[in-house]
């Protein structure tokens, strides 16, 4: 069974994309990593275009992210100081990146 993806304007499998992801789930789980870095990898040798996969990997960040800090918040051991200097900083840093990137495309090094 195939299931067209609109946007990157393929089809996928939906029963690979669901192992693949419980896979690495498990794995970030056991070793205490980021599974952006397997997941992203995996999509795009499944047939995702680099730009959609990265852009999918930013939703499973945030709700990998939610899911943890709510935990978090329920035992009481979310550091709020620690988490808006780490917010700050990653303001500043895409801003910069974002400035970055825009500079590099005007002179055409896309």
């Amino acid at each position: 069974m195939e299931v067209f993806l609109p946007i990157a304007q393929v089809f996928v499998n939906p029963i690979e994309i669901l192992l693949l992801s419980a896979i690495v789930g498990v794995l970030s789980g056991l070793f205490g990593v980021g599974g952006g870095f397997l997941m992203t990898p995996f999509l795009i040798f499944l047939g995702i275009p680099p730009a959609y996969a990265v852009a999918n990997e930013a939703n499973n960040i945030l709700a990998t992210s939610v899911s943890g800090s709510t935990t978090h918040y329920l035992k009481n051991t979310l550091d709020y100081k620690m988490g808006s200097m780490i917010v700050v900083g990653g303001v500043i840093g895409t801003s910069l990146g974002i400035y970055t990137f825009t500079y590099f495309k005007g002179i055409g090094k896309n």
